[in-house]
Parts: C-alpha cells; structure tokens; sequence
C-alpha cells in the first residue's frame, strides 16, 4: 500500500530526527533565541538572499495564516483571496475568528487573476461608501494553490505591482513552497523574496514534525511581533523545536543546495511518474493540470474499489454519475520503489 492521501501523513526526515537527537541535551534560550533557531534564521537569510529578512518559527499552517493575518491588518480590514484559498475554504474560519473579513474573488485554476484584483480594487475605491466597508488590507495566494497550480514570475510581478500601486502588502502562503519551488519553471527564493512582503517556507509538508517559518524579506515585520505571536498563543517557548528542524532542512547538502529544495524536487519526480502510469498506462483524463506534487484524476467509479487495493488517496469532487475526481499527494517520504511497485500491480 502506497499512501497519497496527503503531504503531511509521515514523519520527519532522517536528517531532522537526527539533529534533534544531536541537540537534545544542550540547554538553550528559550522562545527563539537560541543559537539553533537563529543558525536557521541565517541559512534562511542566505538562501532567500534577503539579508535583512525578519524570520519567525509558528507550529503549524492554519495557526501561521491567522496570526500573520490578524498581526498585520488593522482591524477595520480584511484579506483579499480567490474563492479557493485555503482560508477561505479549510481553515474553518481562522480567519475571521480573529475579526478579520475574507474577501474572495473569483479563481481561475486555483489562482487569482491580477485583472480581477485591479478591477475590484478600482472599484472599492471608486465607491464613496468606502468607508463604511471592510478595506482591503492584504492580498494572499498560496504558491503552489490548492489545485496543485503555480503562478508564473509574470503572473506574480503583476500582482506585487497592483500591490504597490494600492499599497497593500502581499502575503503569499508556503505550506507547499518546497513542491512549487521544484516544479516552477521561473520562480526561486529569491525572486519570491522580491516580489512579495511576507511568505511562509512550509516544513509540515516537506520534512519536519511540525513548523512553519515566516518571513518578512524586507525586515519590515510589525512591531513587537513577539508579543503580538504570543498574543495569539503562537510563540513556543520551546521554538527550537522549529529552530532546529530548519537548521536541518537548509543546512547545505553535499551537493551545496539545501535538503528543503532537493526534498521538493524529488517529490515532483515522483509525481511526473504517477502521471505517466496514471495517463499514459491506466488511461485516465487529469481533472486539473498540476505540475506539482498534487496530482487530480477523473477515476471511473468502477475503478475505485480496485485502486483502493493499492492506493491511500482522496476523492477530491464528483465528476459525474459514474466518474470522481481523486487527489494524489507524492511527498518527501514517498520513494521510487514504491512508485514501482505501485505501477507493477496496477498494469499487472
């Protein structure tokens, strides 16, 4: 059995447990101010080439969108999504619990359309009743969506500029950074780090126990951002738990690049296979055309007993009366062998 449900169905890497065990006895500062979270924050720094970036270690993604959120809105505003964005859909309304309005628009393969944020933003403003509205305080897309699709370089410059131009911070959520890095055609760290005010580099999903880090490239975080995490019941006081796990993950491999990003790229690997097997073997339509980890397939309903044999994954949406669109997650855990195997006994 091959597990695909999710990205965030296993463990830790190797290579995180083992730098836990490493560092275990050591005494250290508390709250993030130990030499392990800061080491991590520097390998951050460097691989961003953001040296003035501001970096902060959450636990988990739902917990690092409402607090990022609710920390840089002013009270009388809201977030600007698509209709698919995981705070508008998954996060059983984090958001909104912290007093903040989700303002979705329409999406477009999971991701939000420059055009359309300009023309609602033109319109908001236009209106002379703006005052009395909830004001768009920030923009978020997640990179890659929740389809499994990613922006362009072009398609991300457009947004930031329209950012600009409003003068309202993008934030764009990483929970799957790893997988989009590895996928994307044009879009590194860096250039993420020039394009958007605050994003958040994922480890849930790619390698650690638990973790999230944030960052603000530009060093421009809110004020008493400690505080304004702890507020939030957010700031571990334990954070070389995260700290470490990311000093793990962007420590250089051998071969010079951090293990985050070769973990990224291996999962995607892996992906491109089950859609040779899925596609080309099994004779099945994508639903959505991802390059990412998250893989959509119309499977006919006769199927699903069989691959169920073989397979842990998610029905994702009924197609039609006899056909279901299903997701299948690859993730840093999965391994070639598996894939084989699983391509054996499905053509077997």
């Amino acid at each position: 059995m091959i597990h695909l449900e999710s990205d965030y169905n296993n463990g830790a890497h190797p290579a995180v447990l083992r730098h836990f065990l490493d560092t275990n006895d050591e005494r250290s500062q508390s709250y993030g101010d130990d030499r392990y979270s800061e080491h991590a924050r520097q390998l951050i720094r460097e691989a961003c080439q953001a040296p003035n970036a501001q970096v902060y270690f959450l636990a988990g993604g739902t917990q690092t969108n409402a607090t990022i959120i609710d920390c840089v809105l002013q009270p009388f505003e809201g977030v600007v999504c698509c209709d698919t964005a995981h705070i508008n859909v998954h996060e059983a309304g984090a958001v909104e619990f912290t007093g903040h309005k989700v303002i979705a628009l329409p999406h477009h393969d999971g991701k939000l359309r420059n055009s359309d944020l300009r023309q609602w933003l033109q319109g908001f403003f236009a209106d002379e009743t703006a005052e009395h509205m909830v004001r768009p305080g920030m923009v978020y897309i997640t990179f890659p969506t929740e389809l499994g699709t990613l922006y362009t370089a072009d398609e991300l410059r457009a947004l930031h500029a329209t950012c600009r131009e409003y003068e309202i911070p993008l934030y764009v959520d990483g929970a799957r950074l790893a997988y989009g890095l590895a996928a994307s055609m044009d879009i590194d760290l860096p250039l993420l780090s020039r394009l958007a005010d605050i994003f958040y580099i994922g480890g849930t999903k790619c390698g650690t126990l638990c973790g999230e880090a944030v960052v603000f490239p530009n060093g421009n975080a809110p004020s008493h951002m400690l505080s304004r995490i702890k507020r939030h019941g957010a700031l571990l006081a334990k954070s070389r738990v995260v700290g470490v796990q990311f000093e793990a993950l962007f420590s250089p491999a051998p071969d010079g690049e951090p293990l985050y990003l070769s973990l990224g790229r291996s999962a995607v690997s892996l992906a491109m296979h089950l859609r040779h097997l899925f596609v080309d073997g099994l004779g099945y339509k994508p639903y959505i055309d991802s390059p990412t980890n998250q893989q959509f397939y119309v499977i006919p309903n006769d199927d699903l007993p069989r691959l169920r044999q073989f397979i842990g994954f998610e029905p994702w949406a009924p197609v039609d009366a006899t056909h279901t669109a299903c997701r299948f997650v690859t993730s840093w855990a999965t391994t070639s062998d598996e894939v084989d195997s699983l391509e054996r006994s499905l053509l077997s």
